[in-house]
């Protein structure tokens, strides 16, 4: 007996080292939905099992209202041990300040130049050569999600494209359905309003006025039909009148709309749902239209800690978010697609892998939070909050449009 209390006494003795090196990480984000919910469970759970914690501080209401509450603790002194923003800009000030963790040394140290694709993800990670955060998905917003049903019930085919899903909104608003489903989040309606400029107009269009800033172009025709676009949708939510991107979605689900214009994110809320894609409901990327995806998404940034093993344990969460086995159970929960090429999607629905063909075909393209500032982002969401919200004519909306964008070059 008095062996066997010595064996257990040594046992919990060798434990002992492990477990007080383990280090608590608060990780801050937006992700509240089920299926956000669920894809974050995963990474928590990897990073519990490594030996470390992860300690969710999860802020409710999205990204708009998310990121000024975690700006504001890292500016006023008391930052998390990680937080997510979007690829881009959204962070940039607060690297130039000095309040961010340099990860260039664990980036080599993994070879994230070499595995991380589009290498965009990882040039929106690069201030002055040095690498300040880690990607961890690619999330595309110019997506049409479809409930079959709905069409089966009014003995109409399910749409193929955003045209053909404006043809049929009247047979769909006389039997009582909502023909489009829309939150009144502002970042809702800018999303809408970004999947119909590459619908309508094109990439080309879409790439002279992002990314040559060709005001010319922004004020020409192709521009002003994506507004005329724009107006037709507006038309067809009216009688949306839910807030959050995740109610909105749940319309679909639920056969009482027939259809949404969100990003790929909105797969993980039909798999909580037990919906199949392809079966219960569709997907068009690119609104059926332009089969191109841009490339934004979520990405980790870990404020800087005067706590040694802090640092440490933060650039261990960082390697792992990036590695292939959290890649995969993250982003086949999220309904992104993954960060690098190299990992194992055979379990990926239907309209996943129409995002990776078009993903390994090159059809990508930046998002506007790598383009444009925050200040010019927030007014564009502004502009098209309004918009949407009133009955503001598109020409009045395109030439407000005009003038942010000039106001950021």
């Amino acid at each position: 007996m008095k062996s066997l209390k010595l064996a257990a006494f040594l046992a919990a003795s060798v434990a002992l080292p492990s477990m007080a090196s383990a280090v608590e990480l608060e990780v801050t984000h937006w992700w509240t939905s089920g299926g956000e919910a669920a894809a974050v469970a995963e990474l928590a759970k990897a990073f519990d099992a490594s030996g470390d914690k992860w300690v969710d501080g999860a802020i409710a209401g999205g990204g708009d209202t998310a990121r000024p509450i975690m700006i504001s603790r890292i500016t006023g002194g008391d930052p998390m041990g990680a937080t997510q923003f979007n690829h881009g800009q959204q962070a940039l000030e607060l690297v130039e300040a000095g309040l961010m963790l340099d990860l260039t040394d664990v980036a080599e140290a993994e070879g994230w130049k070499d595995k991380i694709f589009p290498p965009s993800l990882l040039d929106s990670c690069t201030v002055d050569g040095r690498i300040y955060c880690a990607p961890v998905n690619i999330h595309s917003p110019e997506w049409l999600w479809l409930s079959n049903k709905v069409y089966e019930d009014l003995g109409l085919p399910v749409p193929q494209n955003w045209n053909e899903f404006v043809a049929s909104a009247p047979q769909v608003e006389a039997a009582g359905k909502i023909p489009l489903a829309l939150g009144g989040q502002p970042w809702q309606s800018n999303l809408a309003f970004g999947a119909l400029t590459v619908a309508v107009a094109g990439l080309d269009i879409w790439k002279q006025v992002n990314i040559e800033k060709n005001m010319d172009v922004a004020a020409g025709p192709e521009m002003a039909a994506v507004f005329t676009a724009a107006a037709d949708a507006r038309k067809l939510a009216a009688k949306s009148t839910v807030q959050d991107w995740n109610q909105a979605t749940n319309l679909v689900i639920t056969d009482q709309a027939a259809g949404q214009i969100m990003g790929d994110w909105a797969q993980g809320e039909f798999q909580v749902a037990g919906e199949v894609a392809g079966k219960d409901y569709t997907c068009l990327p690119g609104l059926g239209l332009n089969k191109y995806l841009s490339t934004g998404g979520d990405a980790f940034y870990f404020p800087k800690l005067d706590d040694p093993e802090k640092e440490a344990a933060q650039k261990r969460l960082a390697a792992l978010l990036v590695s292939p086995d959290v890649q995969v159970a993250f982003n086949l929960k999220k309904g992104s697609l993954p960060i690098r090429g190299d990992v194992n999607l055979d379990a990926a629905n239907d309209c996943m892998k129409k995002g990776l063909e078009i993903l390994a075909g090159g059809n990508i393209m930046p998002s506007g939070d790598q383009l444009w500032s925050p200040d010019v982002q927030t007014q564009l969401g502004d502009l098209q909050a309004e918009f949407w919200k009133s009955d503001m004519a598109a020409a009045d909306a395109h030439a407000k449009y005009l003038e942010i964008l000039k106001s950021g070059l």
